[in-house]
């Protein structure tokens, strides 16, 4: 069947996940306050996510660690002068992980996280609104893990993640095709037809893994190696719902017959639909390092490298095509990066660790794939956060992170212009060992 030549309607609905946007990089307010490193140092059931191989070092009988990040993020994107803001919701990230030693060499451990999830708001008017209006993406991890210690020195620990993913989208879509039939029944020849709108929703659980290992070089020093597999997000059977101006029906059979495509009077151009898509989790390998320098201080450097080159292409299939709801597929064509990331501790007392560090966060999106739904840019995070230690088992943590988006122009032809991105990340949390 002929398409409408002068009314561009067809769903090429777009997601985009980023490394540096959609990663939520928040599992531990300890780490956070580090620079988020902790691949190399044993942290006791928190290593279920950072490298369950040293999770076996444990030295405790049971160790408990809760908490949570308030996520206030800005975007901004500005072209021919003038500049519109995002109105984030506030996201709230958080983990929980316990874990205890089921001999004196093997632990057992669970945690649950959400590593993955933004919300993002541009709102209903902006000029990008044909590609996002808003955005809320989670993804959350159940991960129960083993570690066993094989020597004094070395662990090895791995587990099943099952990941409990859900996404909203909500869009514009543009009649502006339509305003002279606007124009002629209102015998008004500044109006305009008004936007429709498509609300994307849906729910998956899927699979995935990850293992490690831990070497203590010496006393002082200490090497690990984690793993994360990719995890794709299946959504099968998602809703997508279409509101529109009761007169849009009409006038698109209008303007089909004009072309020569004559339709019943009643056929459905927009009905309520199910889709199909994937949405991919990227594989992290990180290789961290930790060293006691003294009795006050600590040092910590992680190497992150996250695998985005697995992200080609973004596909939606739905359930009913019509001559204006089409499966589409657009490329992403993503780069792997690395994220470099340094931390410090220092013991202020016996009762009171103050820490401090520094990450640089690469994007995975080329100039010419960057869209609002995830405005990539390379980040820089500065962090800083303490313990204070109620008594020998009990702690109270917290941390503070600012990132700083670099600048970043963005070729892409549909909505060319500059976008900026920031935000503060405060976060509180409570450990628990004996």
């Amino acid at each position: 069947m002929r398409k409408l030549s002068f009314i561009i309607l067809l769903l090429s609905i777009s997601i985009t996940i980023s490394a540096e946007g959609y990663q939520v990089n928040l599992q531990s307010n300890r780490q956070t306050g580090m620079g988020h490193t902790g691949a190399g140092q044993s942290l006791g059931a928190t290593s279920i996510h950072f490298n369950p191989g040293a999770m076996g070092m444990m030295n405790s009988q049971f160790d408990f660690s809760a908490g949570g990040s308030a996520v206030l993020s800005s975007n901004s994107f500005e072209a021919g002068g003038i500049k519109e803001e995002s109105d984030n919701p506030t996201g709230t990230p958080f983990y929980v992980y316990a874990a205890g030693k089921l001999t004196d060499n093997l632990v057992a451990g669970i945690g649950v996280t959400s590593p993955f999830g933004n919300s993002l708001k541009w709102g209903d008017e902006w000029r990008g609104r044909y590609l996002i209006q808003d955005i809320s993406l989670q993804a959350i991890f159940v991960q129960p893990t083993l570690s066993y210690r094989i020597t004094d020195c070395l662990s090895l620990g791995a587990g099943m993640s099952v990941v409990f993913g859900a996404v909203d989208m909500n869009r514009a879509i543009s009649f502006q095709a339509l305003d002279p039939f606007y124009q002629q029944a209102t015998q008004n020849p500044s109006a305009t037809a008004p936007d429709g709108q498509v609300n994307l929703k849906g729910n998956s659980v899927s699979f995935g893994y990850s293992a490690g290992l831990y070497y203590q070089i010496s006393e002082k020093l200490s090497v690990g190696l984690g793993y994360r597999s990719k995890v794709e997000i299946e959504l099968d059977g998602g809703d997508a719902t279409f509101t529109h101006d009761e007169q849009i029906p009409t006038f698109l059979n209008m303007a089909m017959a004009m072309q020569g495509v004559n339709l019943p009077d009643n056929y459905l151009f927009f009905p309520d639909n199910k889709f199909s898509s994937m949405l991919p989790m990227p594989a992290n390998l990180t290789l961290g390092v930790g060293w006691q320098a003294s009795d006050k201080w600590f040092f910590a450097v992680d190497l992150q490298n996250v695998r985005w080159s697995a992200y080609k292409s973004l596909d939606f299939d739905f359930e009913q095509n019509t001559v204006t709801v089409e499966d589409s597929s657009m490329p992403k064509n993503f780069e792997n990066t690395m994220i470099y990331r340094f931390g410090a501790e220092y013991a202020l007392n016996p009762s009171v660790l103050l820490r401090a560090g520094v990450y640089y966060d690469e994007t995975p999106i080329k100039d010419q794939y960057l869209t609002p739904e995830t405005p990539g840019t390379n980040k820089t995070g500065l962090s800083f956060g303490f313990s204070w230690f109620i008594n020998e088992g009990l702690s109270v943590d917290a941390s503070i992170l600012h990132i700083m988006g670099e600048e970043r122009d963005s070729t892409m032809p549909l909505l060319p212009g500059t976008y900026n991105t920031s935000a503060w990340i405060p976060g509180i949390g409570l450990s628990y060992k004996f």
